[in-house]
């Protein structure tokens, strides 16, 4: 006979619209009576599911990770209780003619006698932490792929400006580029302000750089580049400020 590890506890099924709830409850004589209800994934109904599982005294619950779709019920249980997130492998029922209320009493016997293997559940801040940084990392990889193509349409266009500066991105190379974009035609006066100190390559061979062969569709297309480029950057900033907001407490004094 297995052991009873877990005398009062839930099991959840989850569904995108439903969540199915089953209470197991288990006596002395290790019997386990039953309590099945379903909720909604409203917000309003998944408060009605906490305080009937709190009523039961059940504080120990288990649901397996179900897409993005467990996210909302763990959010609201964690308050009162201690959730179990478990990958679907390890909480998958036999083979069979199956419901959601079997499925949802097969999780709560299964957590019952611990045969559930759970998942690292980090605290809430760490996980919007990481929600954050995988967002952070998307955009920038959208930042990447944009450079790309502002890139692949300077080498359509004949425009060598990559062969004069370090970095096409940088204040100097934008600062021309963008002004290239708005008038073709420059001259060395245009382009002799915008140049660092600094800069190795001579402003002659900087206009050389950005004589190239432009037509209508390619200038259009690098200006939605750049602009997107710039947004996404304003993206991230605003990203990484959250990012600070959050991590603060985790920073030495």
């Amino acid at each position: 006979m297995l052991k009873t590890i877990f005398n009062n506890c839930a099991g959840i099924d989850i569904h995108k619209k439903i969540i199915v709830v089953t209470i197991a409850k288990t006596d002395s004589n290790n019997v386990s009576e039953y309590q099945t209800k379903s909720f909604s994934t409203f917000t309003d109904d998944l408060i009605k599911c906490r305080e009937w599982l709190i009523s039961n005294d059940t504080f120990d619950v288990c649901m397996e990770s179900t897409g993005k779709y467990w996210i909302p019920v763990f959010n609201i249980l964690e308050v009162e209780c201690n959730c179990v997130i478990s990958h679907p492998k390890y909480v998958r029922s036999i083979q069979g003619k199956k419901t959601d209320k079997k499925d949802s009493k097969w999780i709560a016997d299964m957590f019952k006698h611990g045969l559930v293997e759970p998942s690292f559940m980090p605290p809430n801040d760490i996980r919007q932490l990481r929600d954050l940084m995988r967002y952070r990392n998307k955009l920038v990889n959208m930042r990447s792929s944009e450079k790309n193509r502002f890139q692949n349409s300077l080498t359509v266009s004949n425009v060598q400006i990559a062969s004069v500066v370090t970095d096409v991105f940088g204040k100097t190379s934008q600062s021309i580029l963008k002004l290239m974009l708005d008038n073709p035609n420059l001259t060395l006066e245009d382009i002799t302000p915008l140049l660092r100190k600094n800069l190795k390559s001579s402003p002659q061979d900087i206009l050389k750089s950005i004589n190239g062969n432009f037509d209508e569709s390619q200038s259009s297309k690098m200006s939605v580049v750049l602009k997107h480029y710039d947004y996404i950057n304003e993206c991230i900033d605003s990203i990484e400020q959250q990012v600070l907001k959050l991590s603060i407490k985790y920073t030495d004094n």
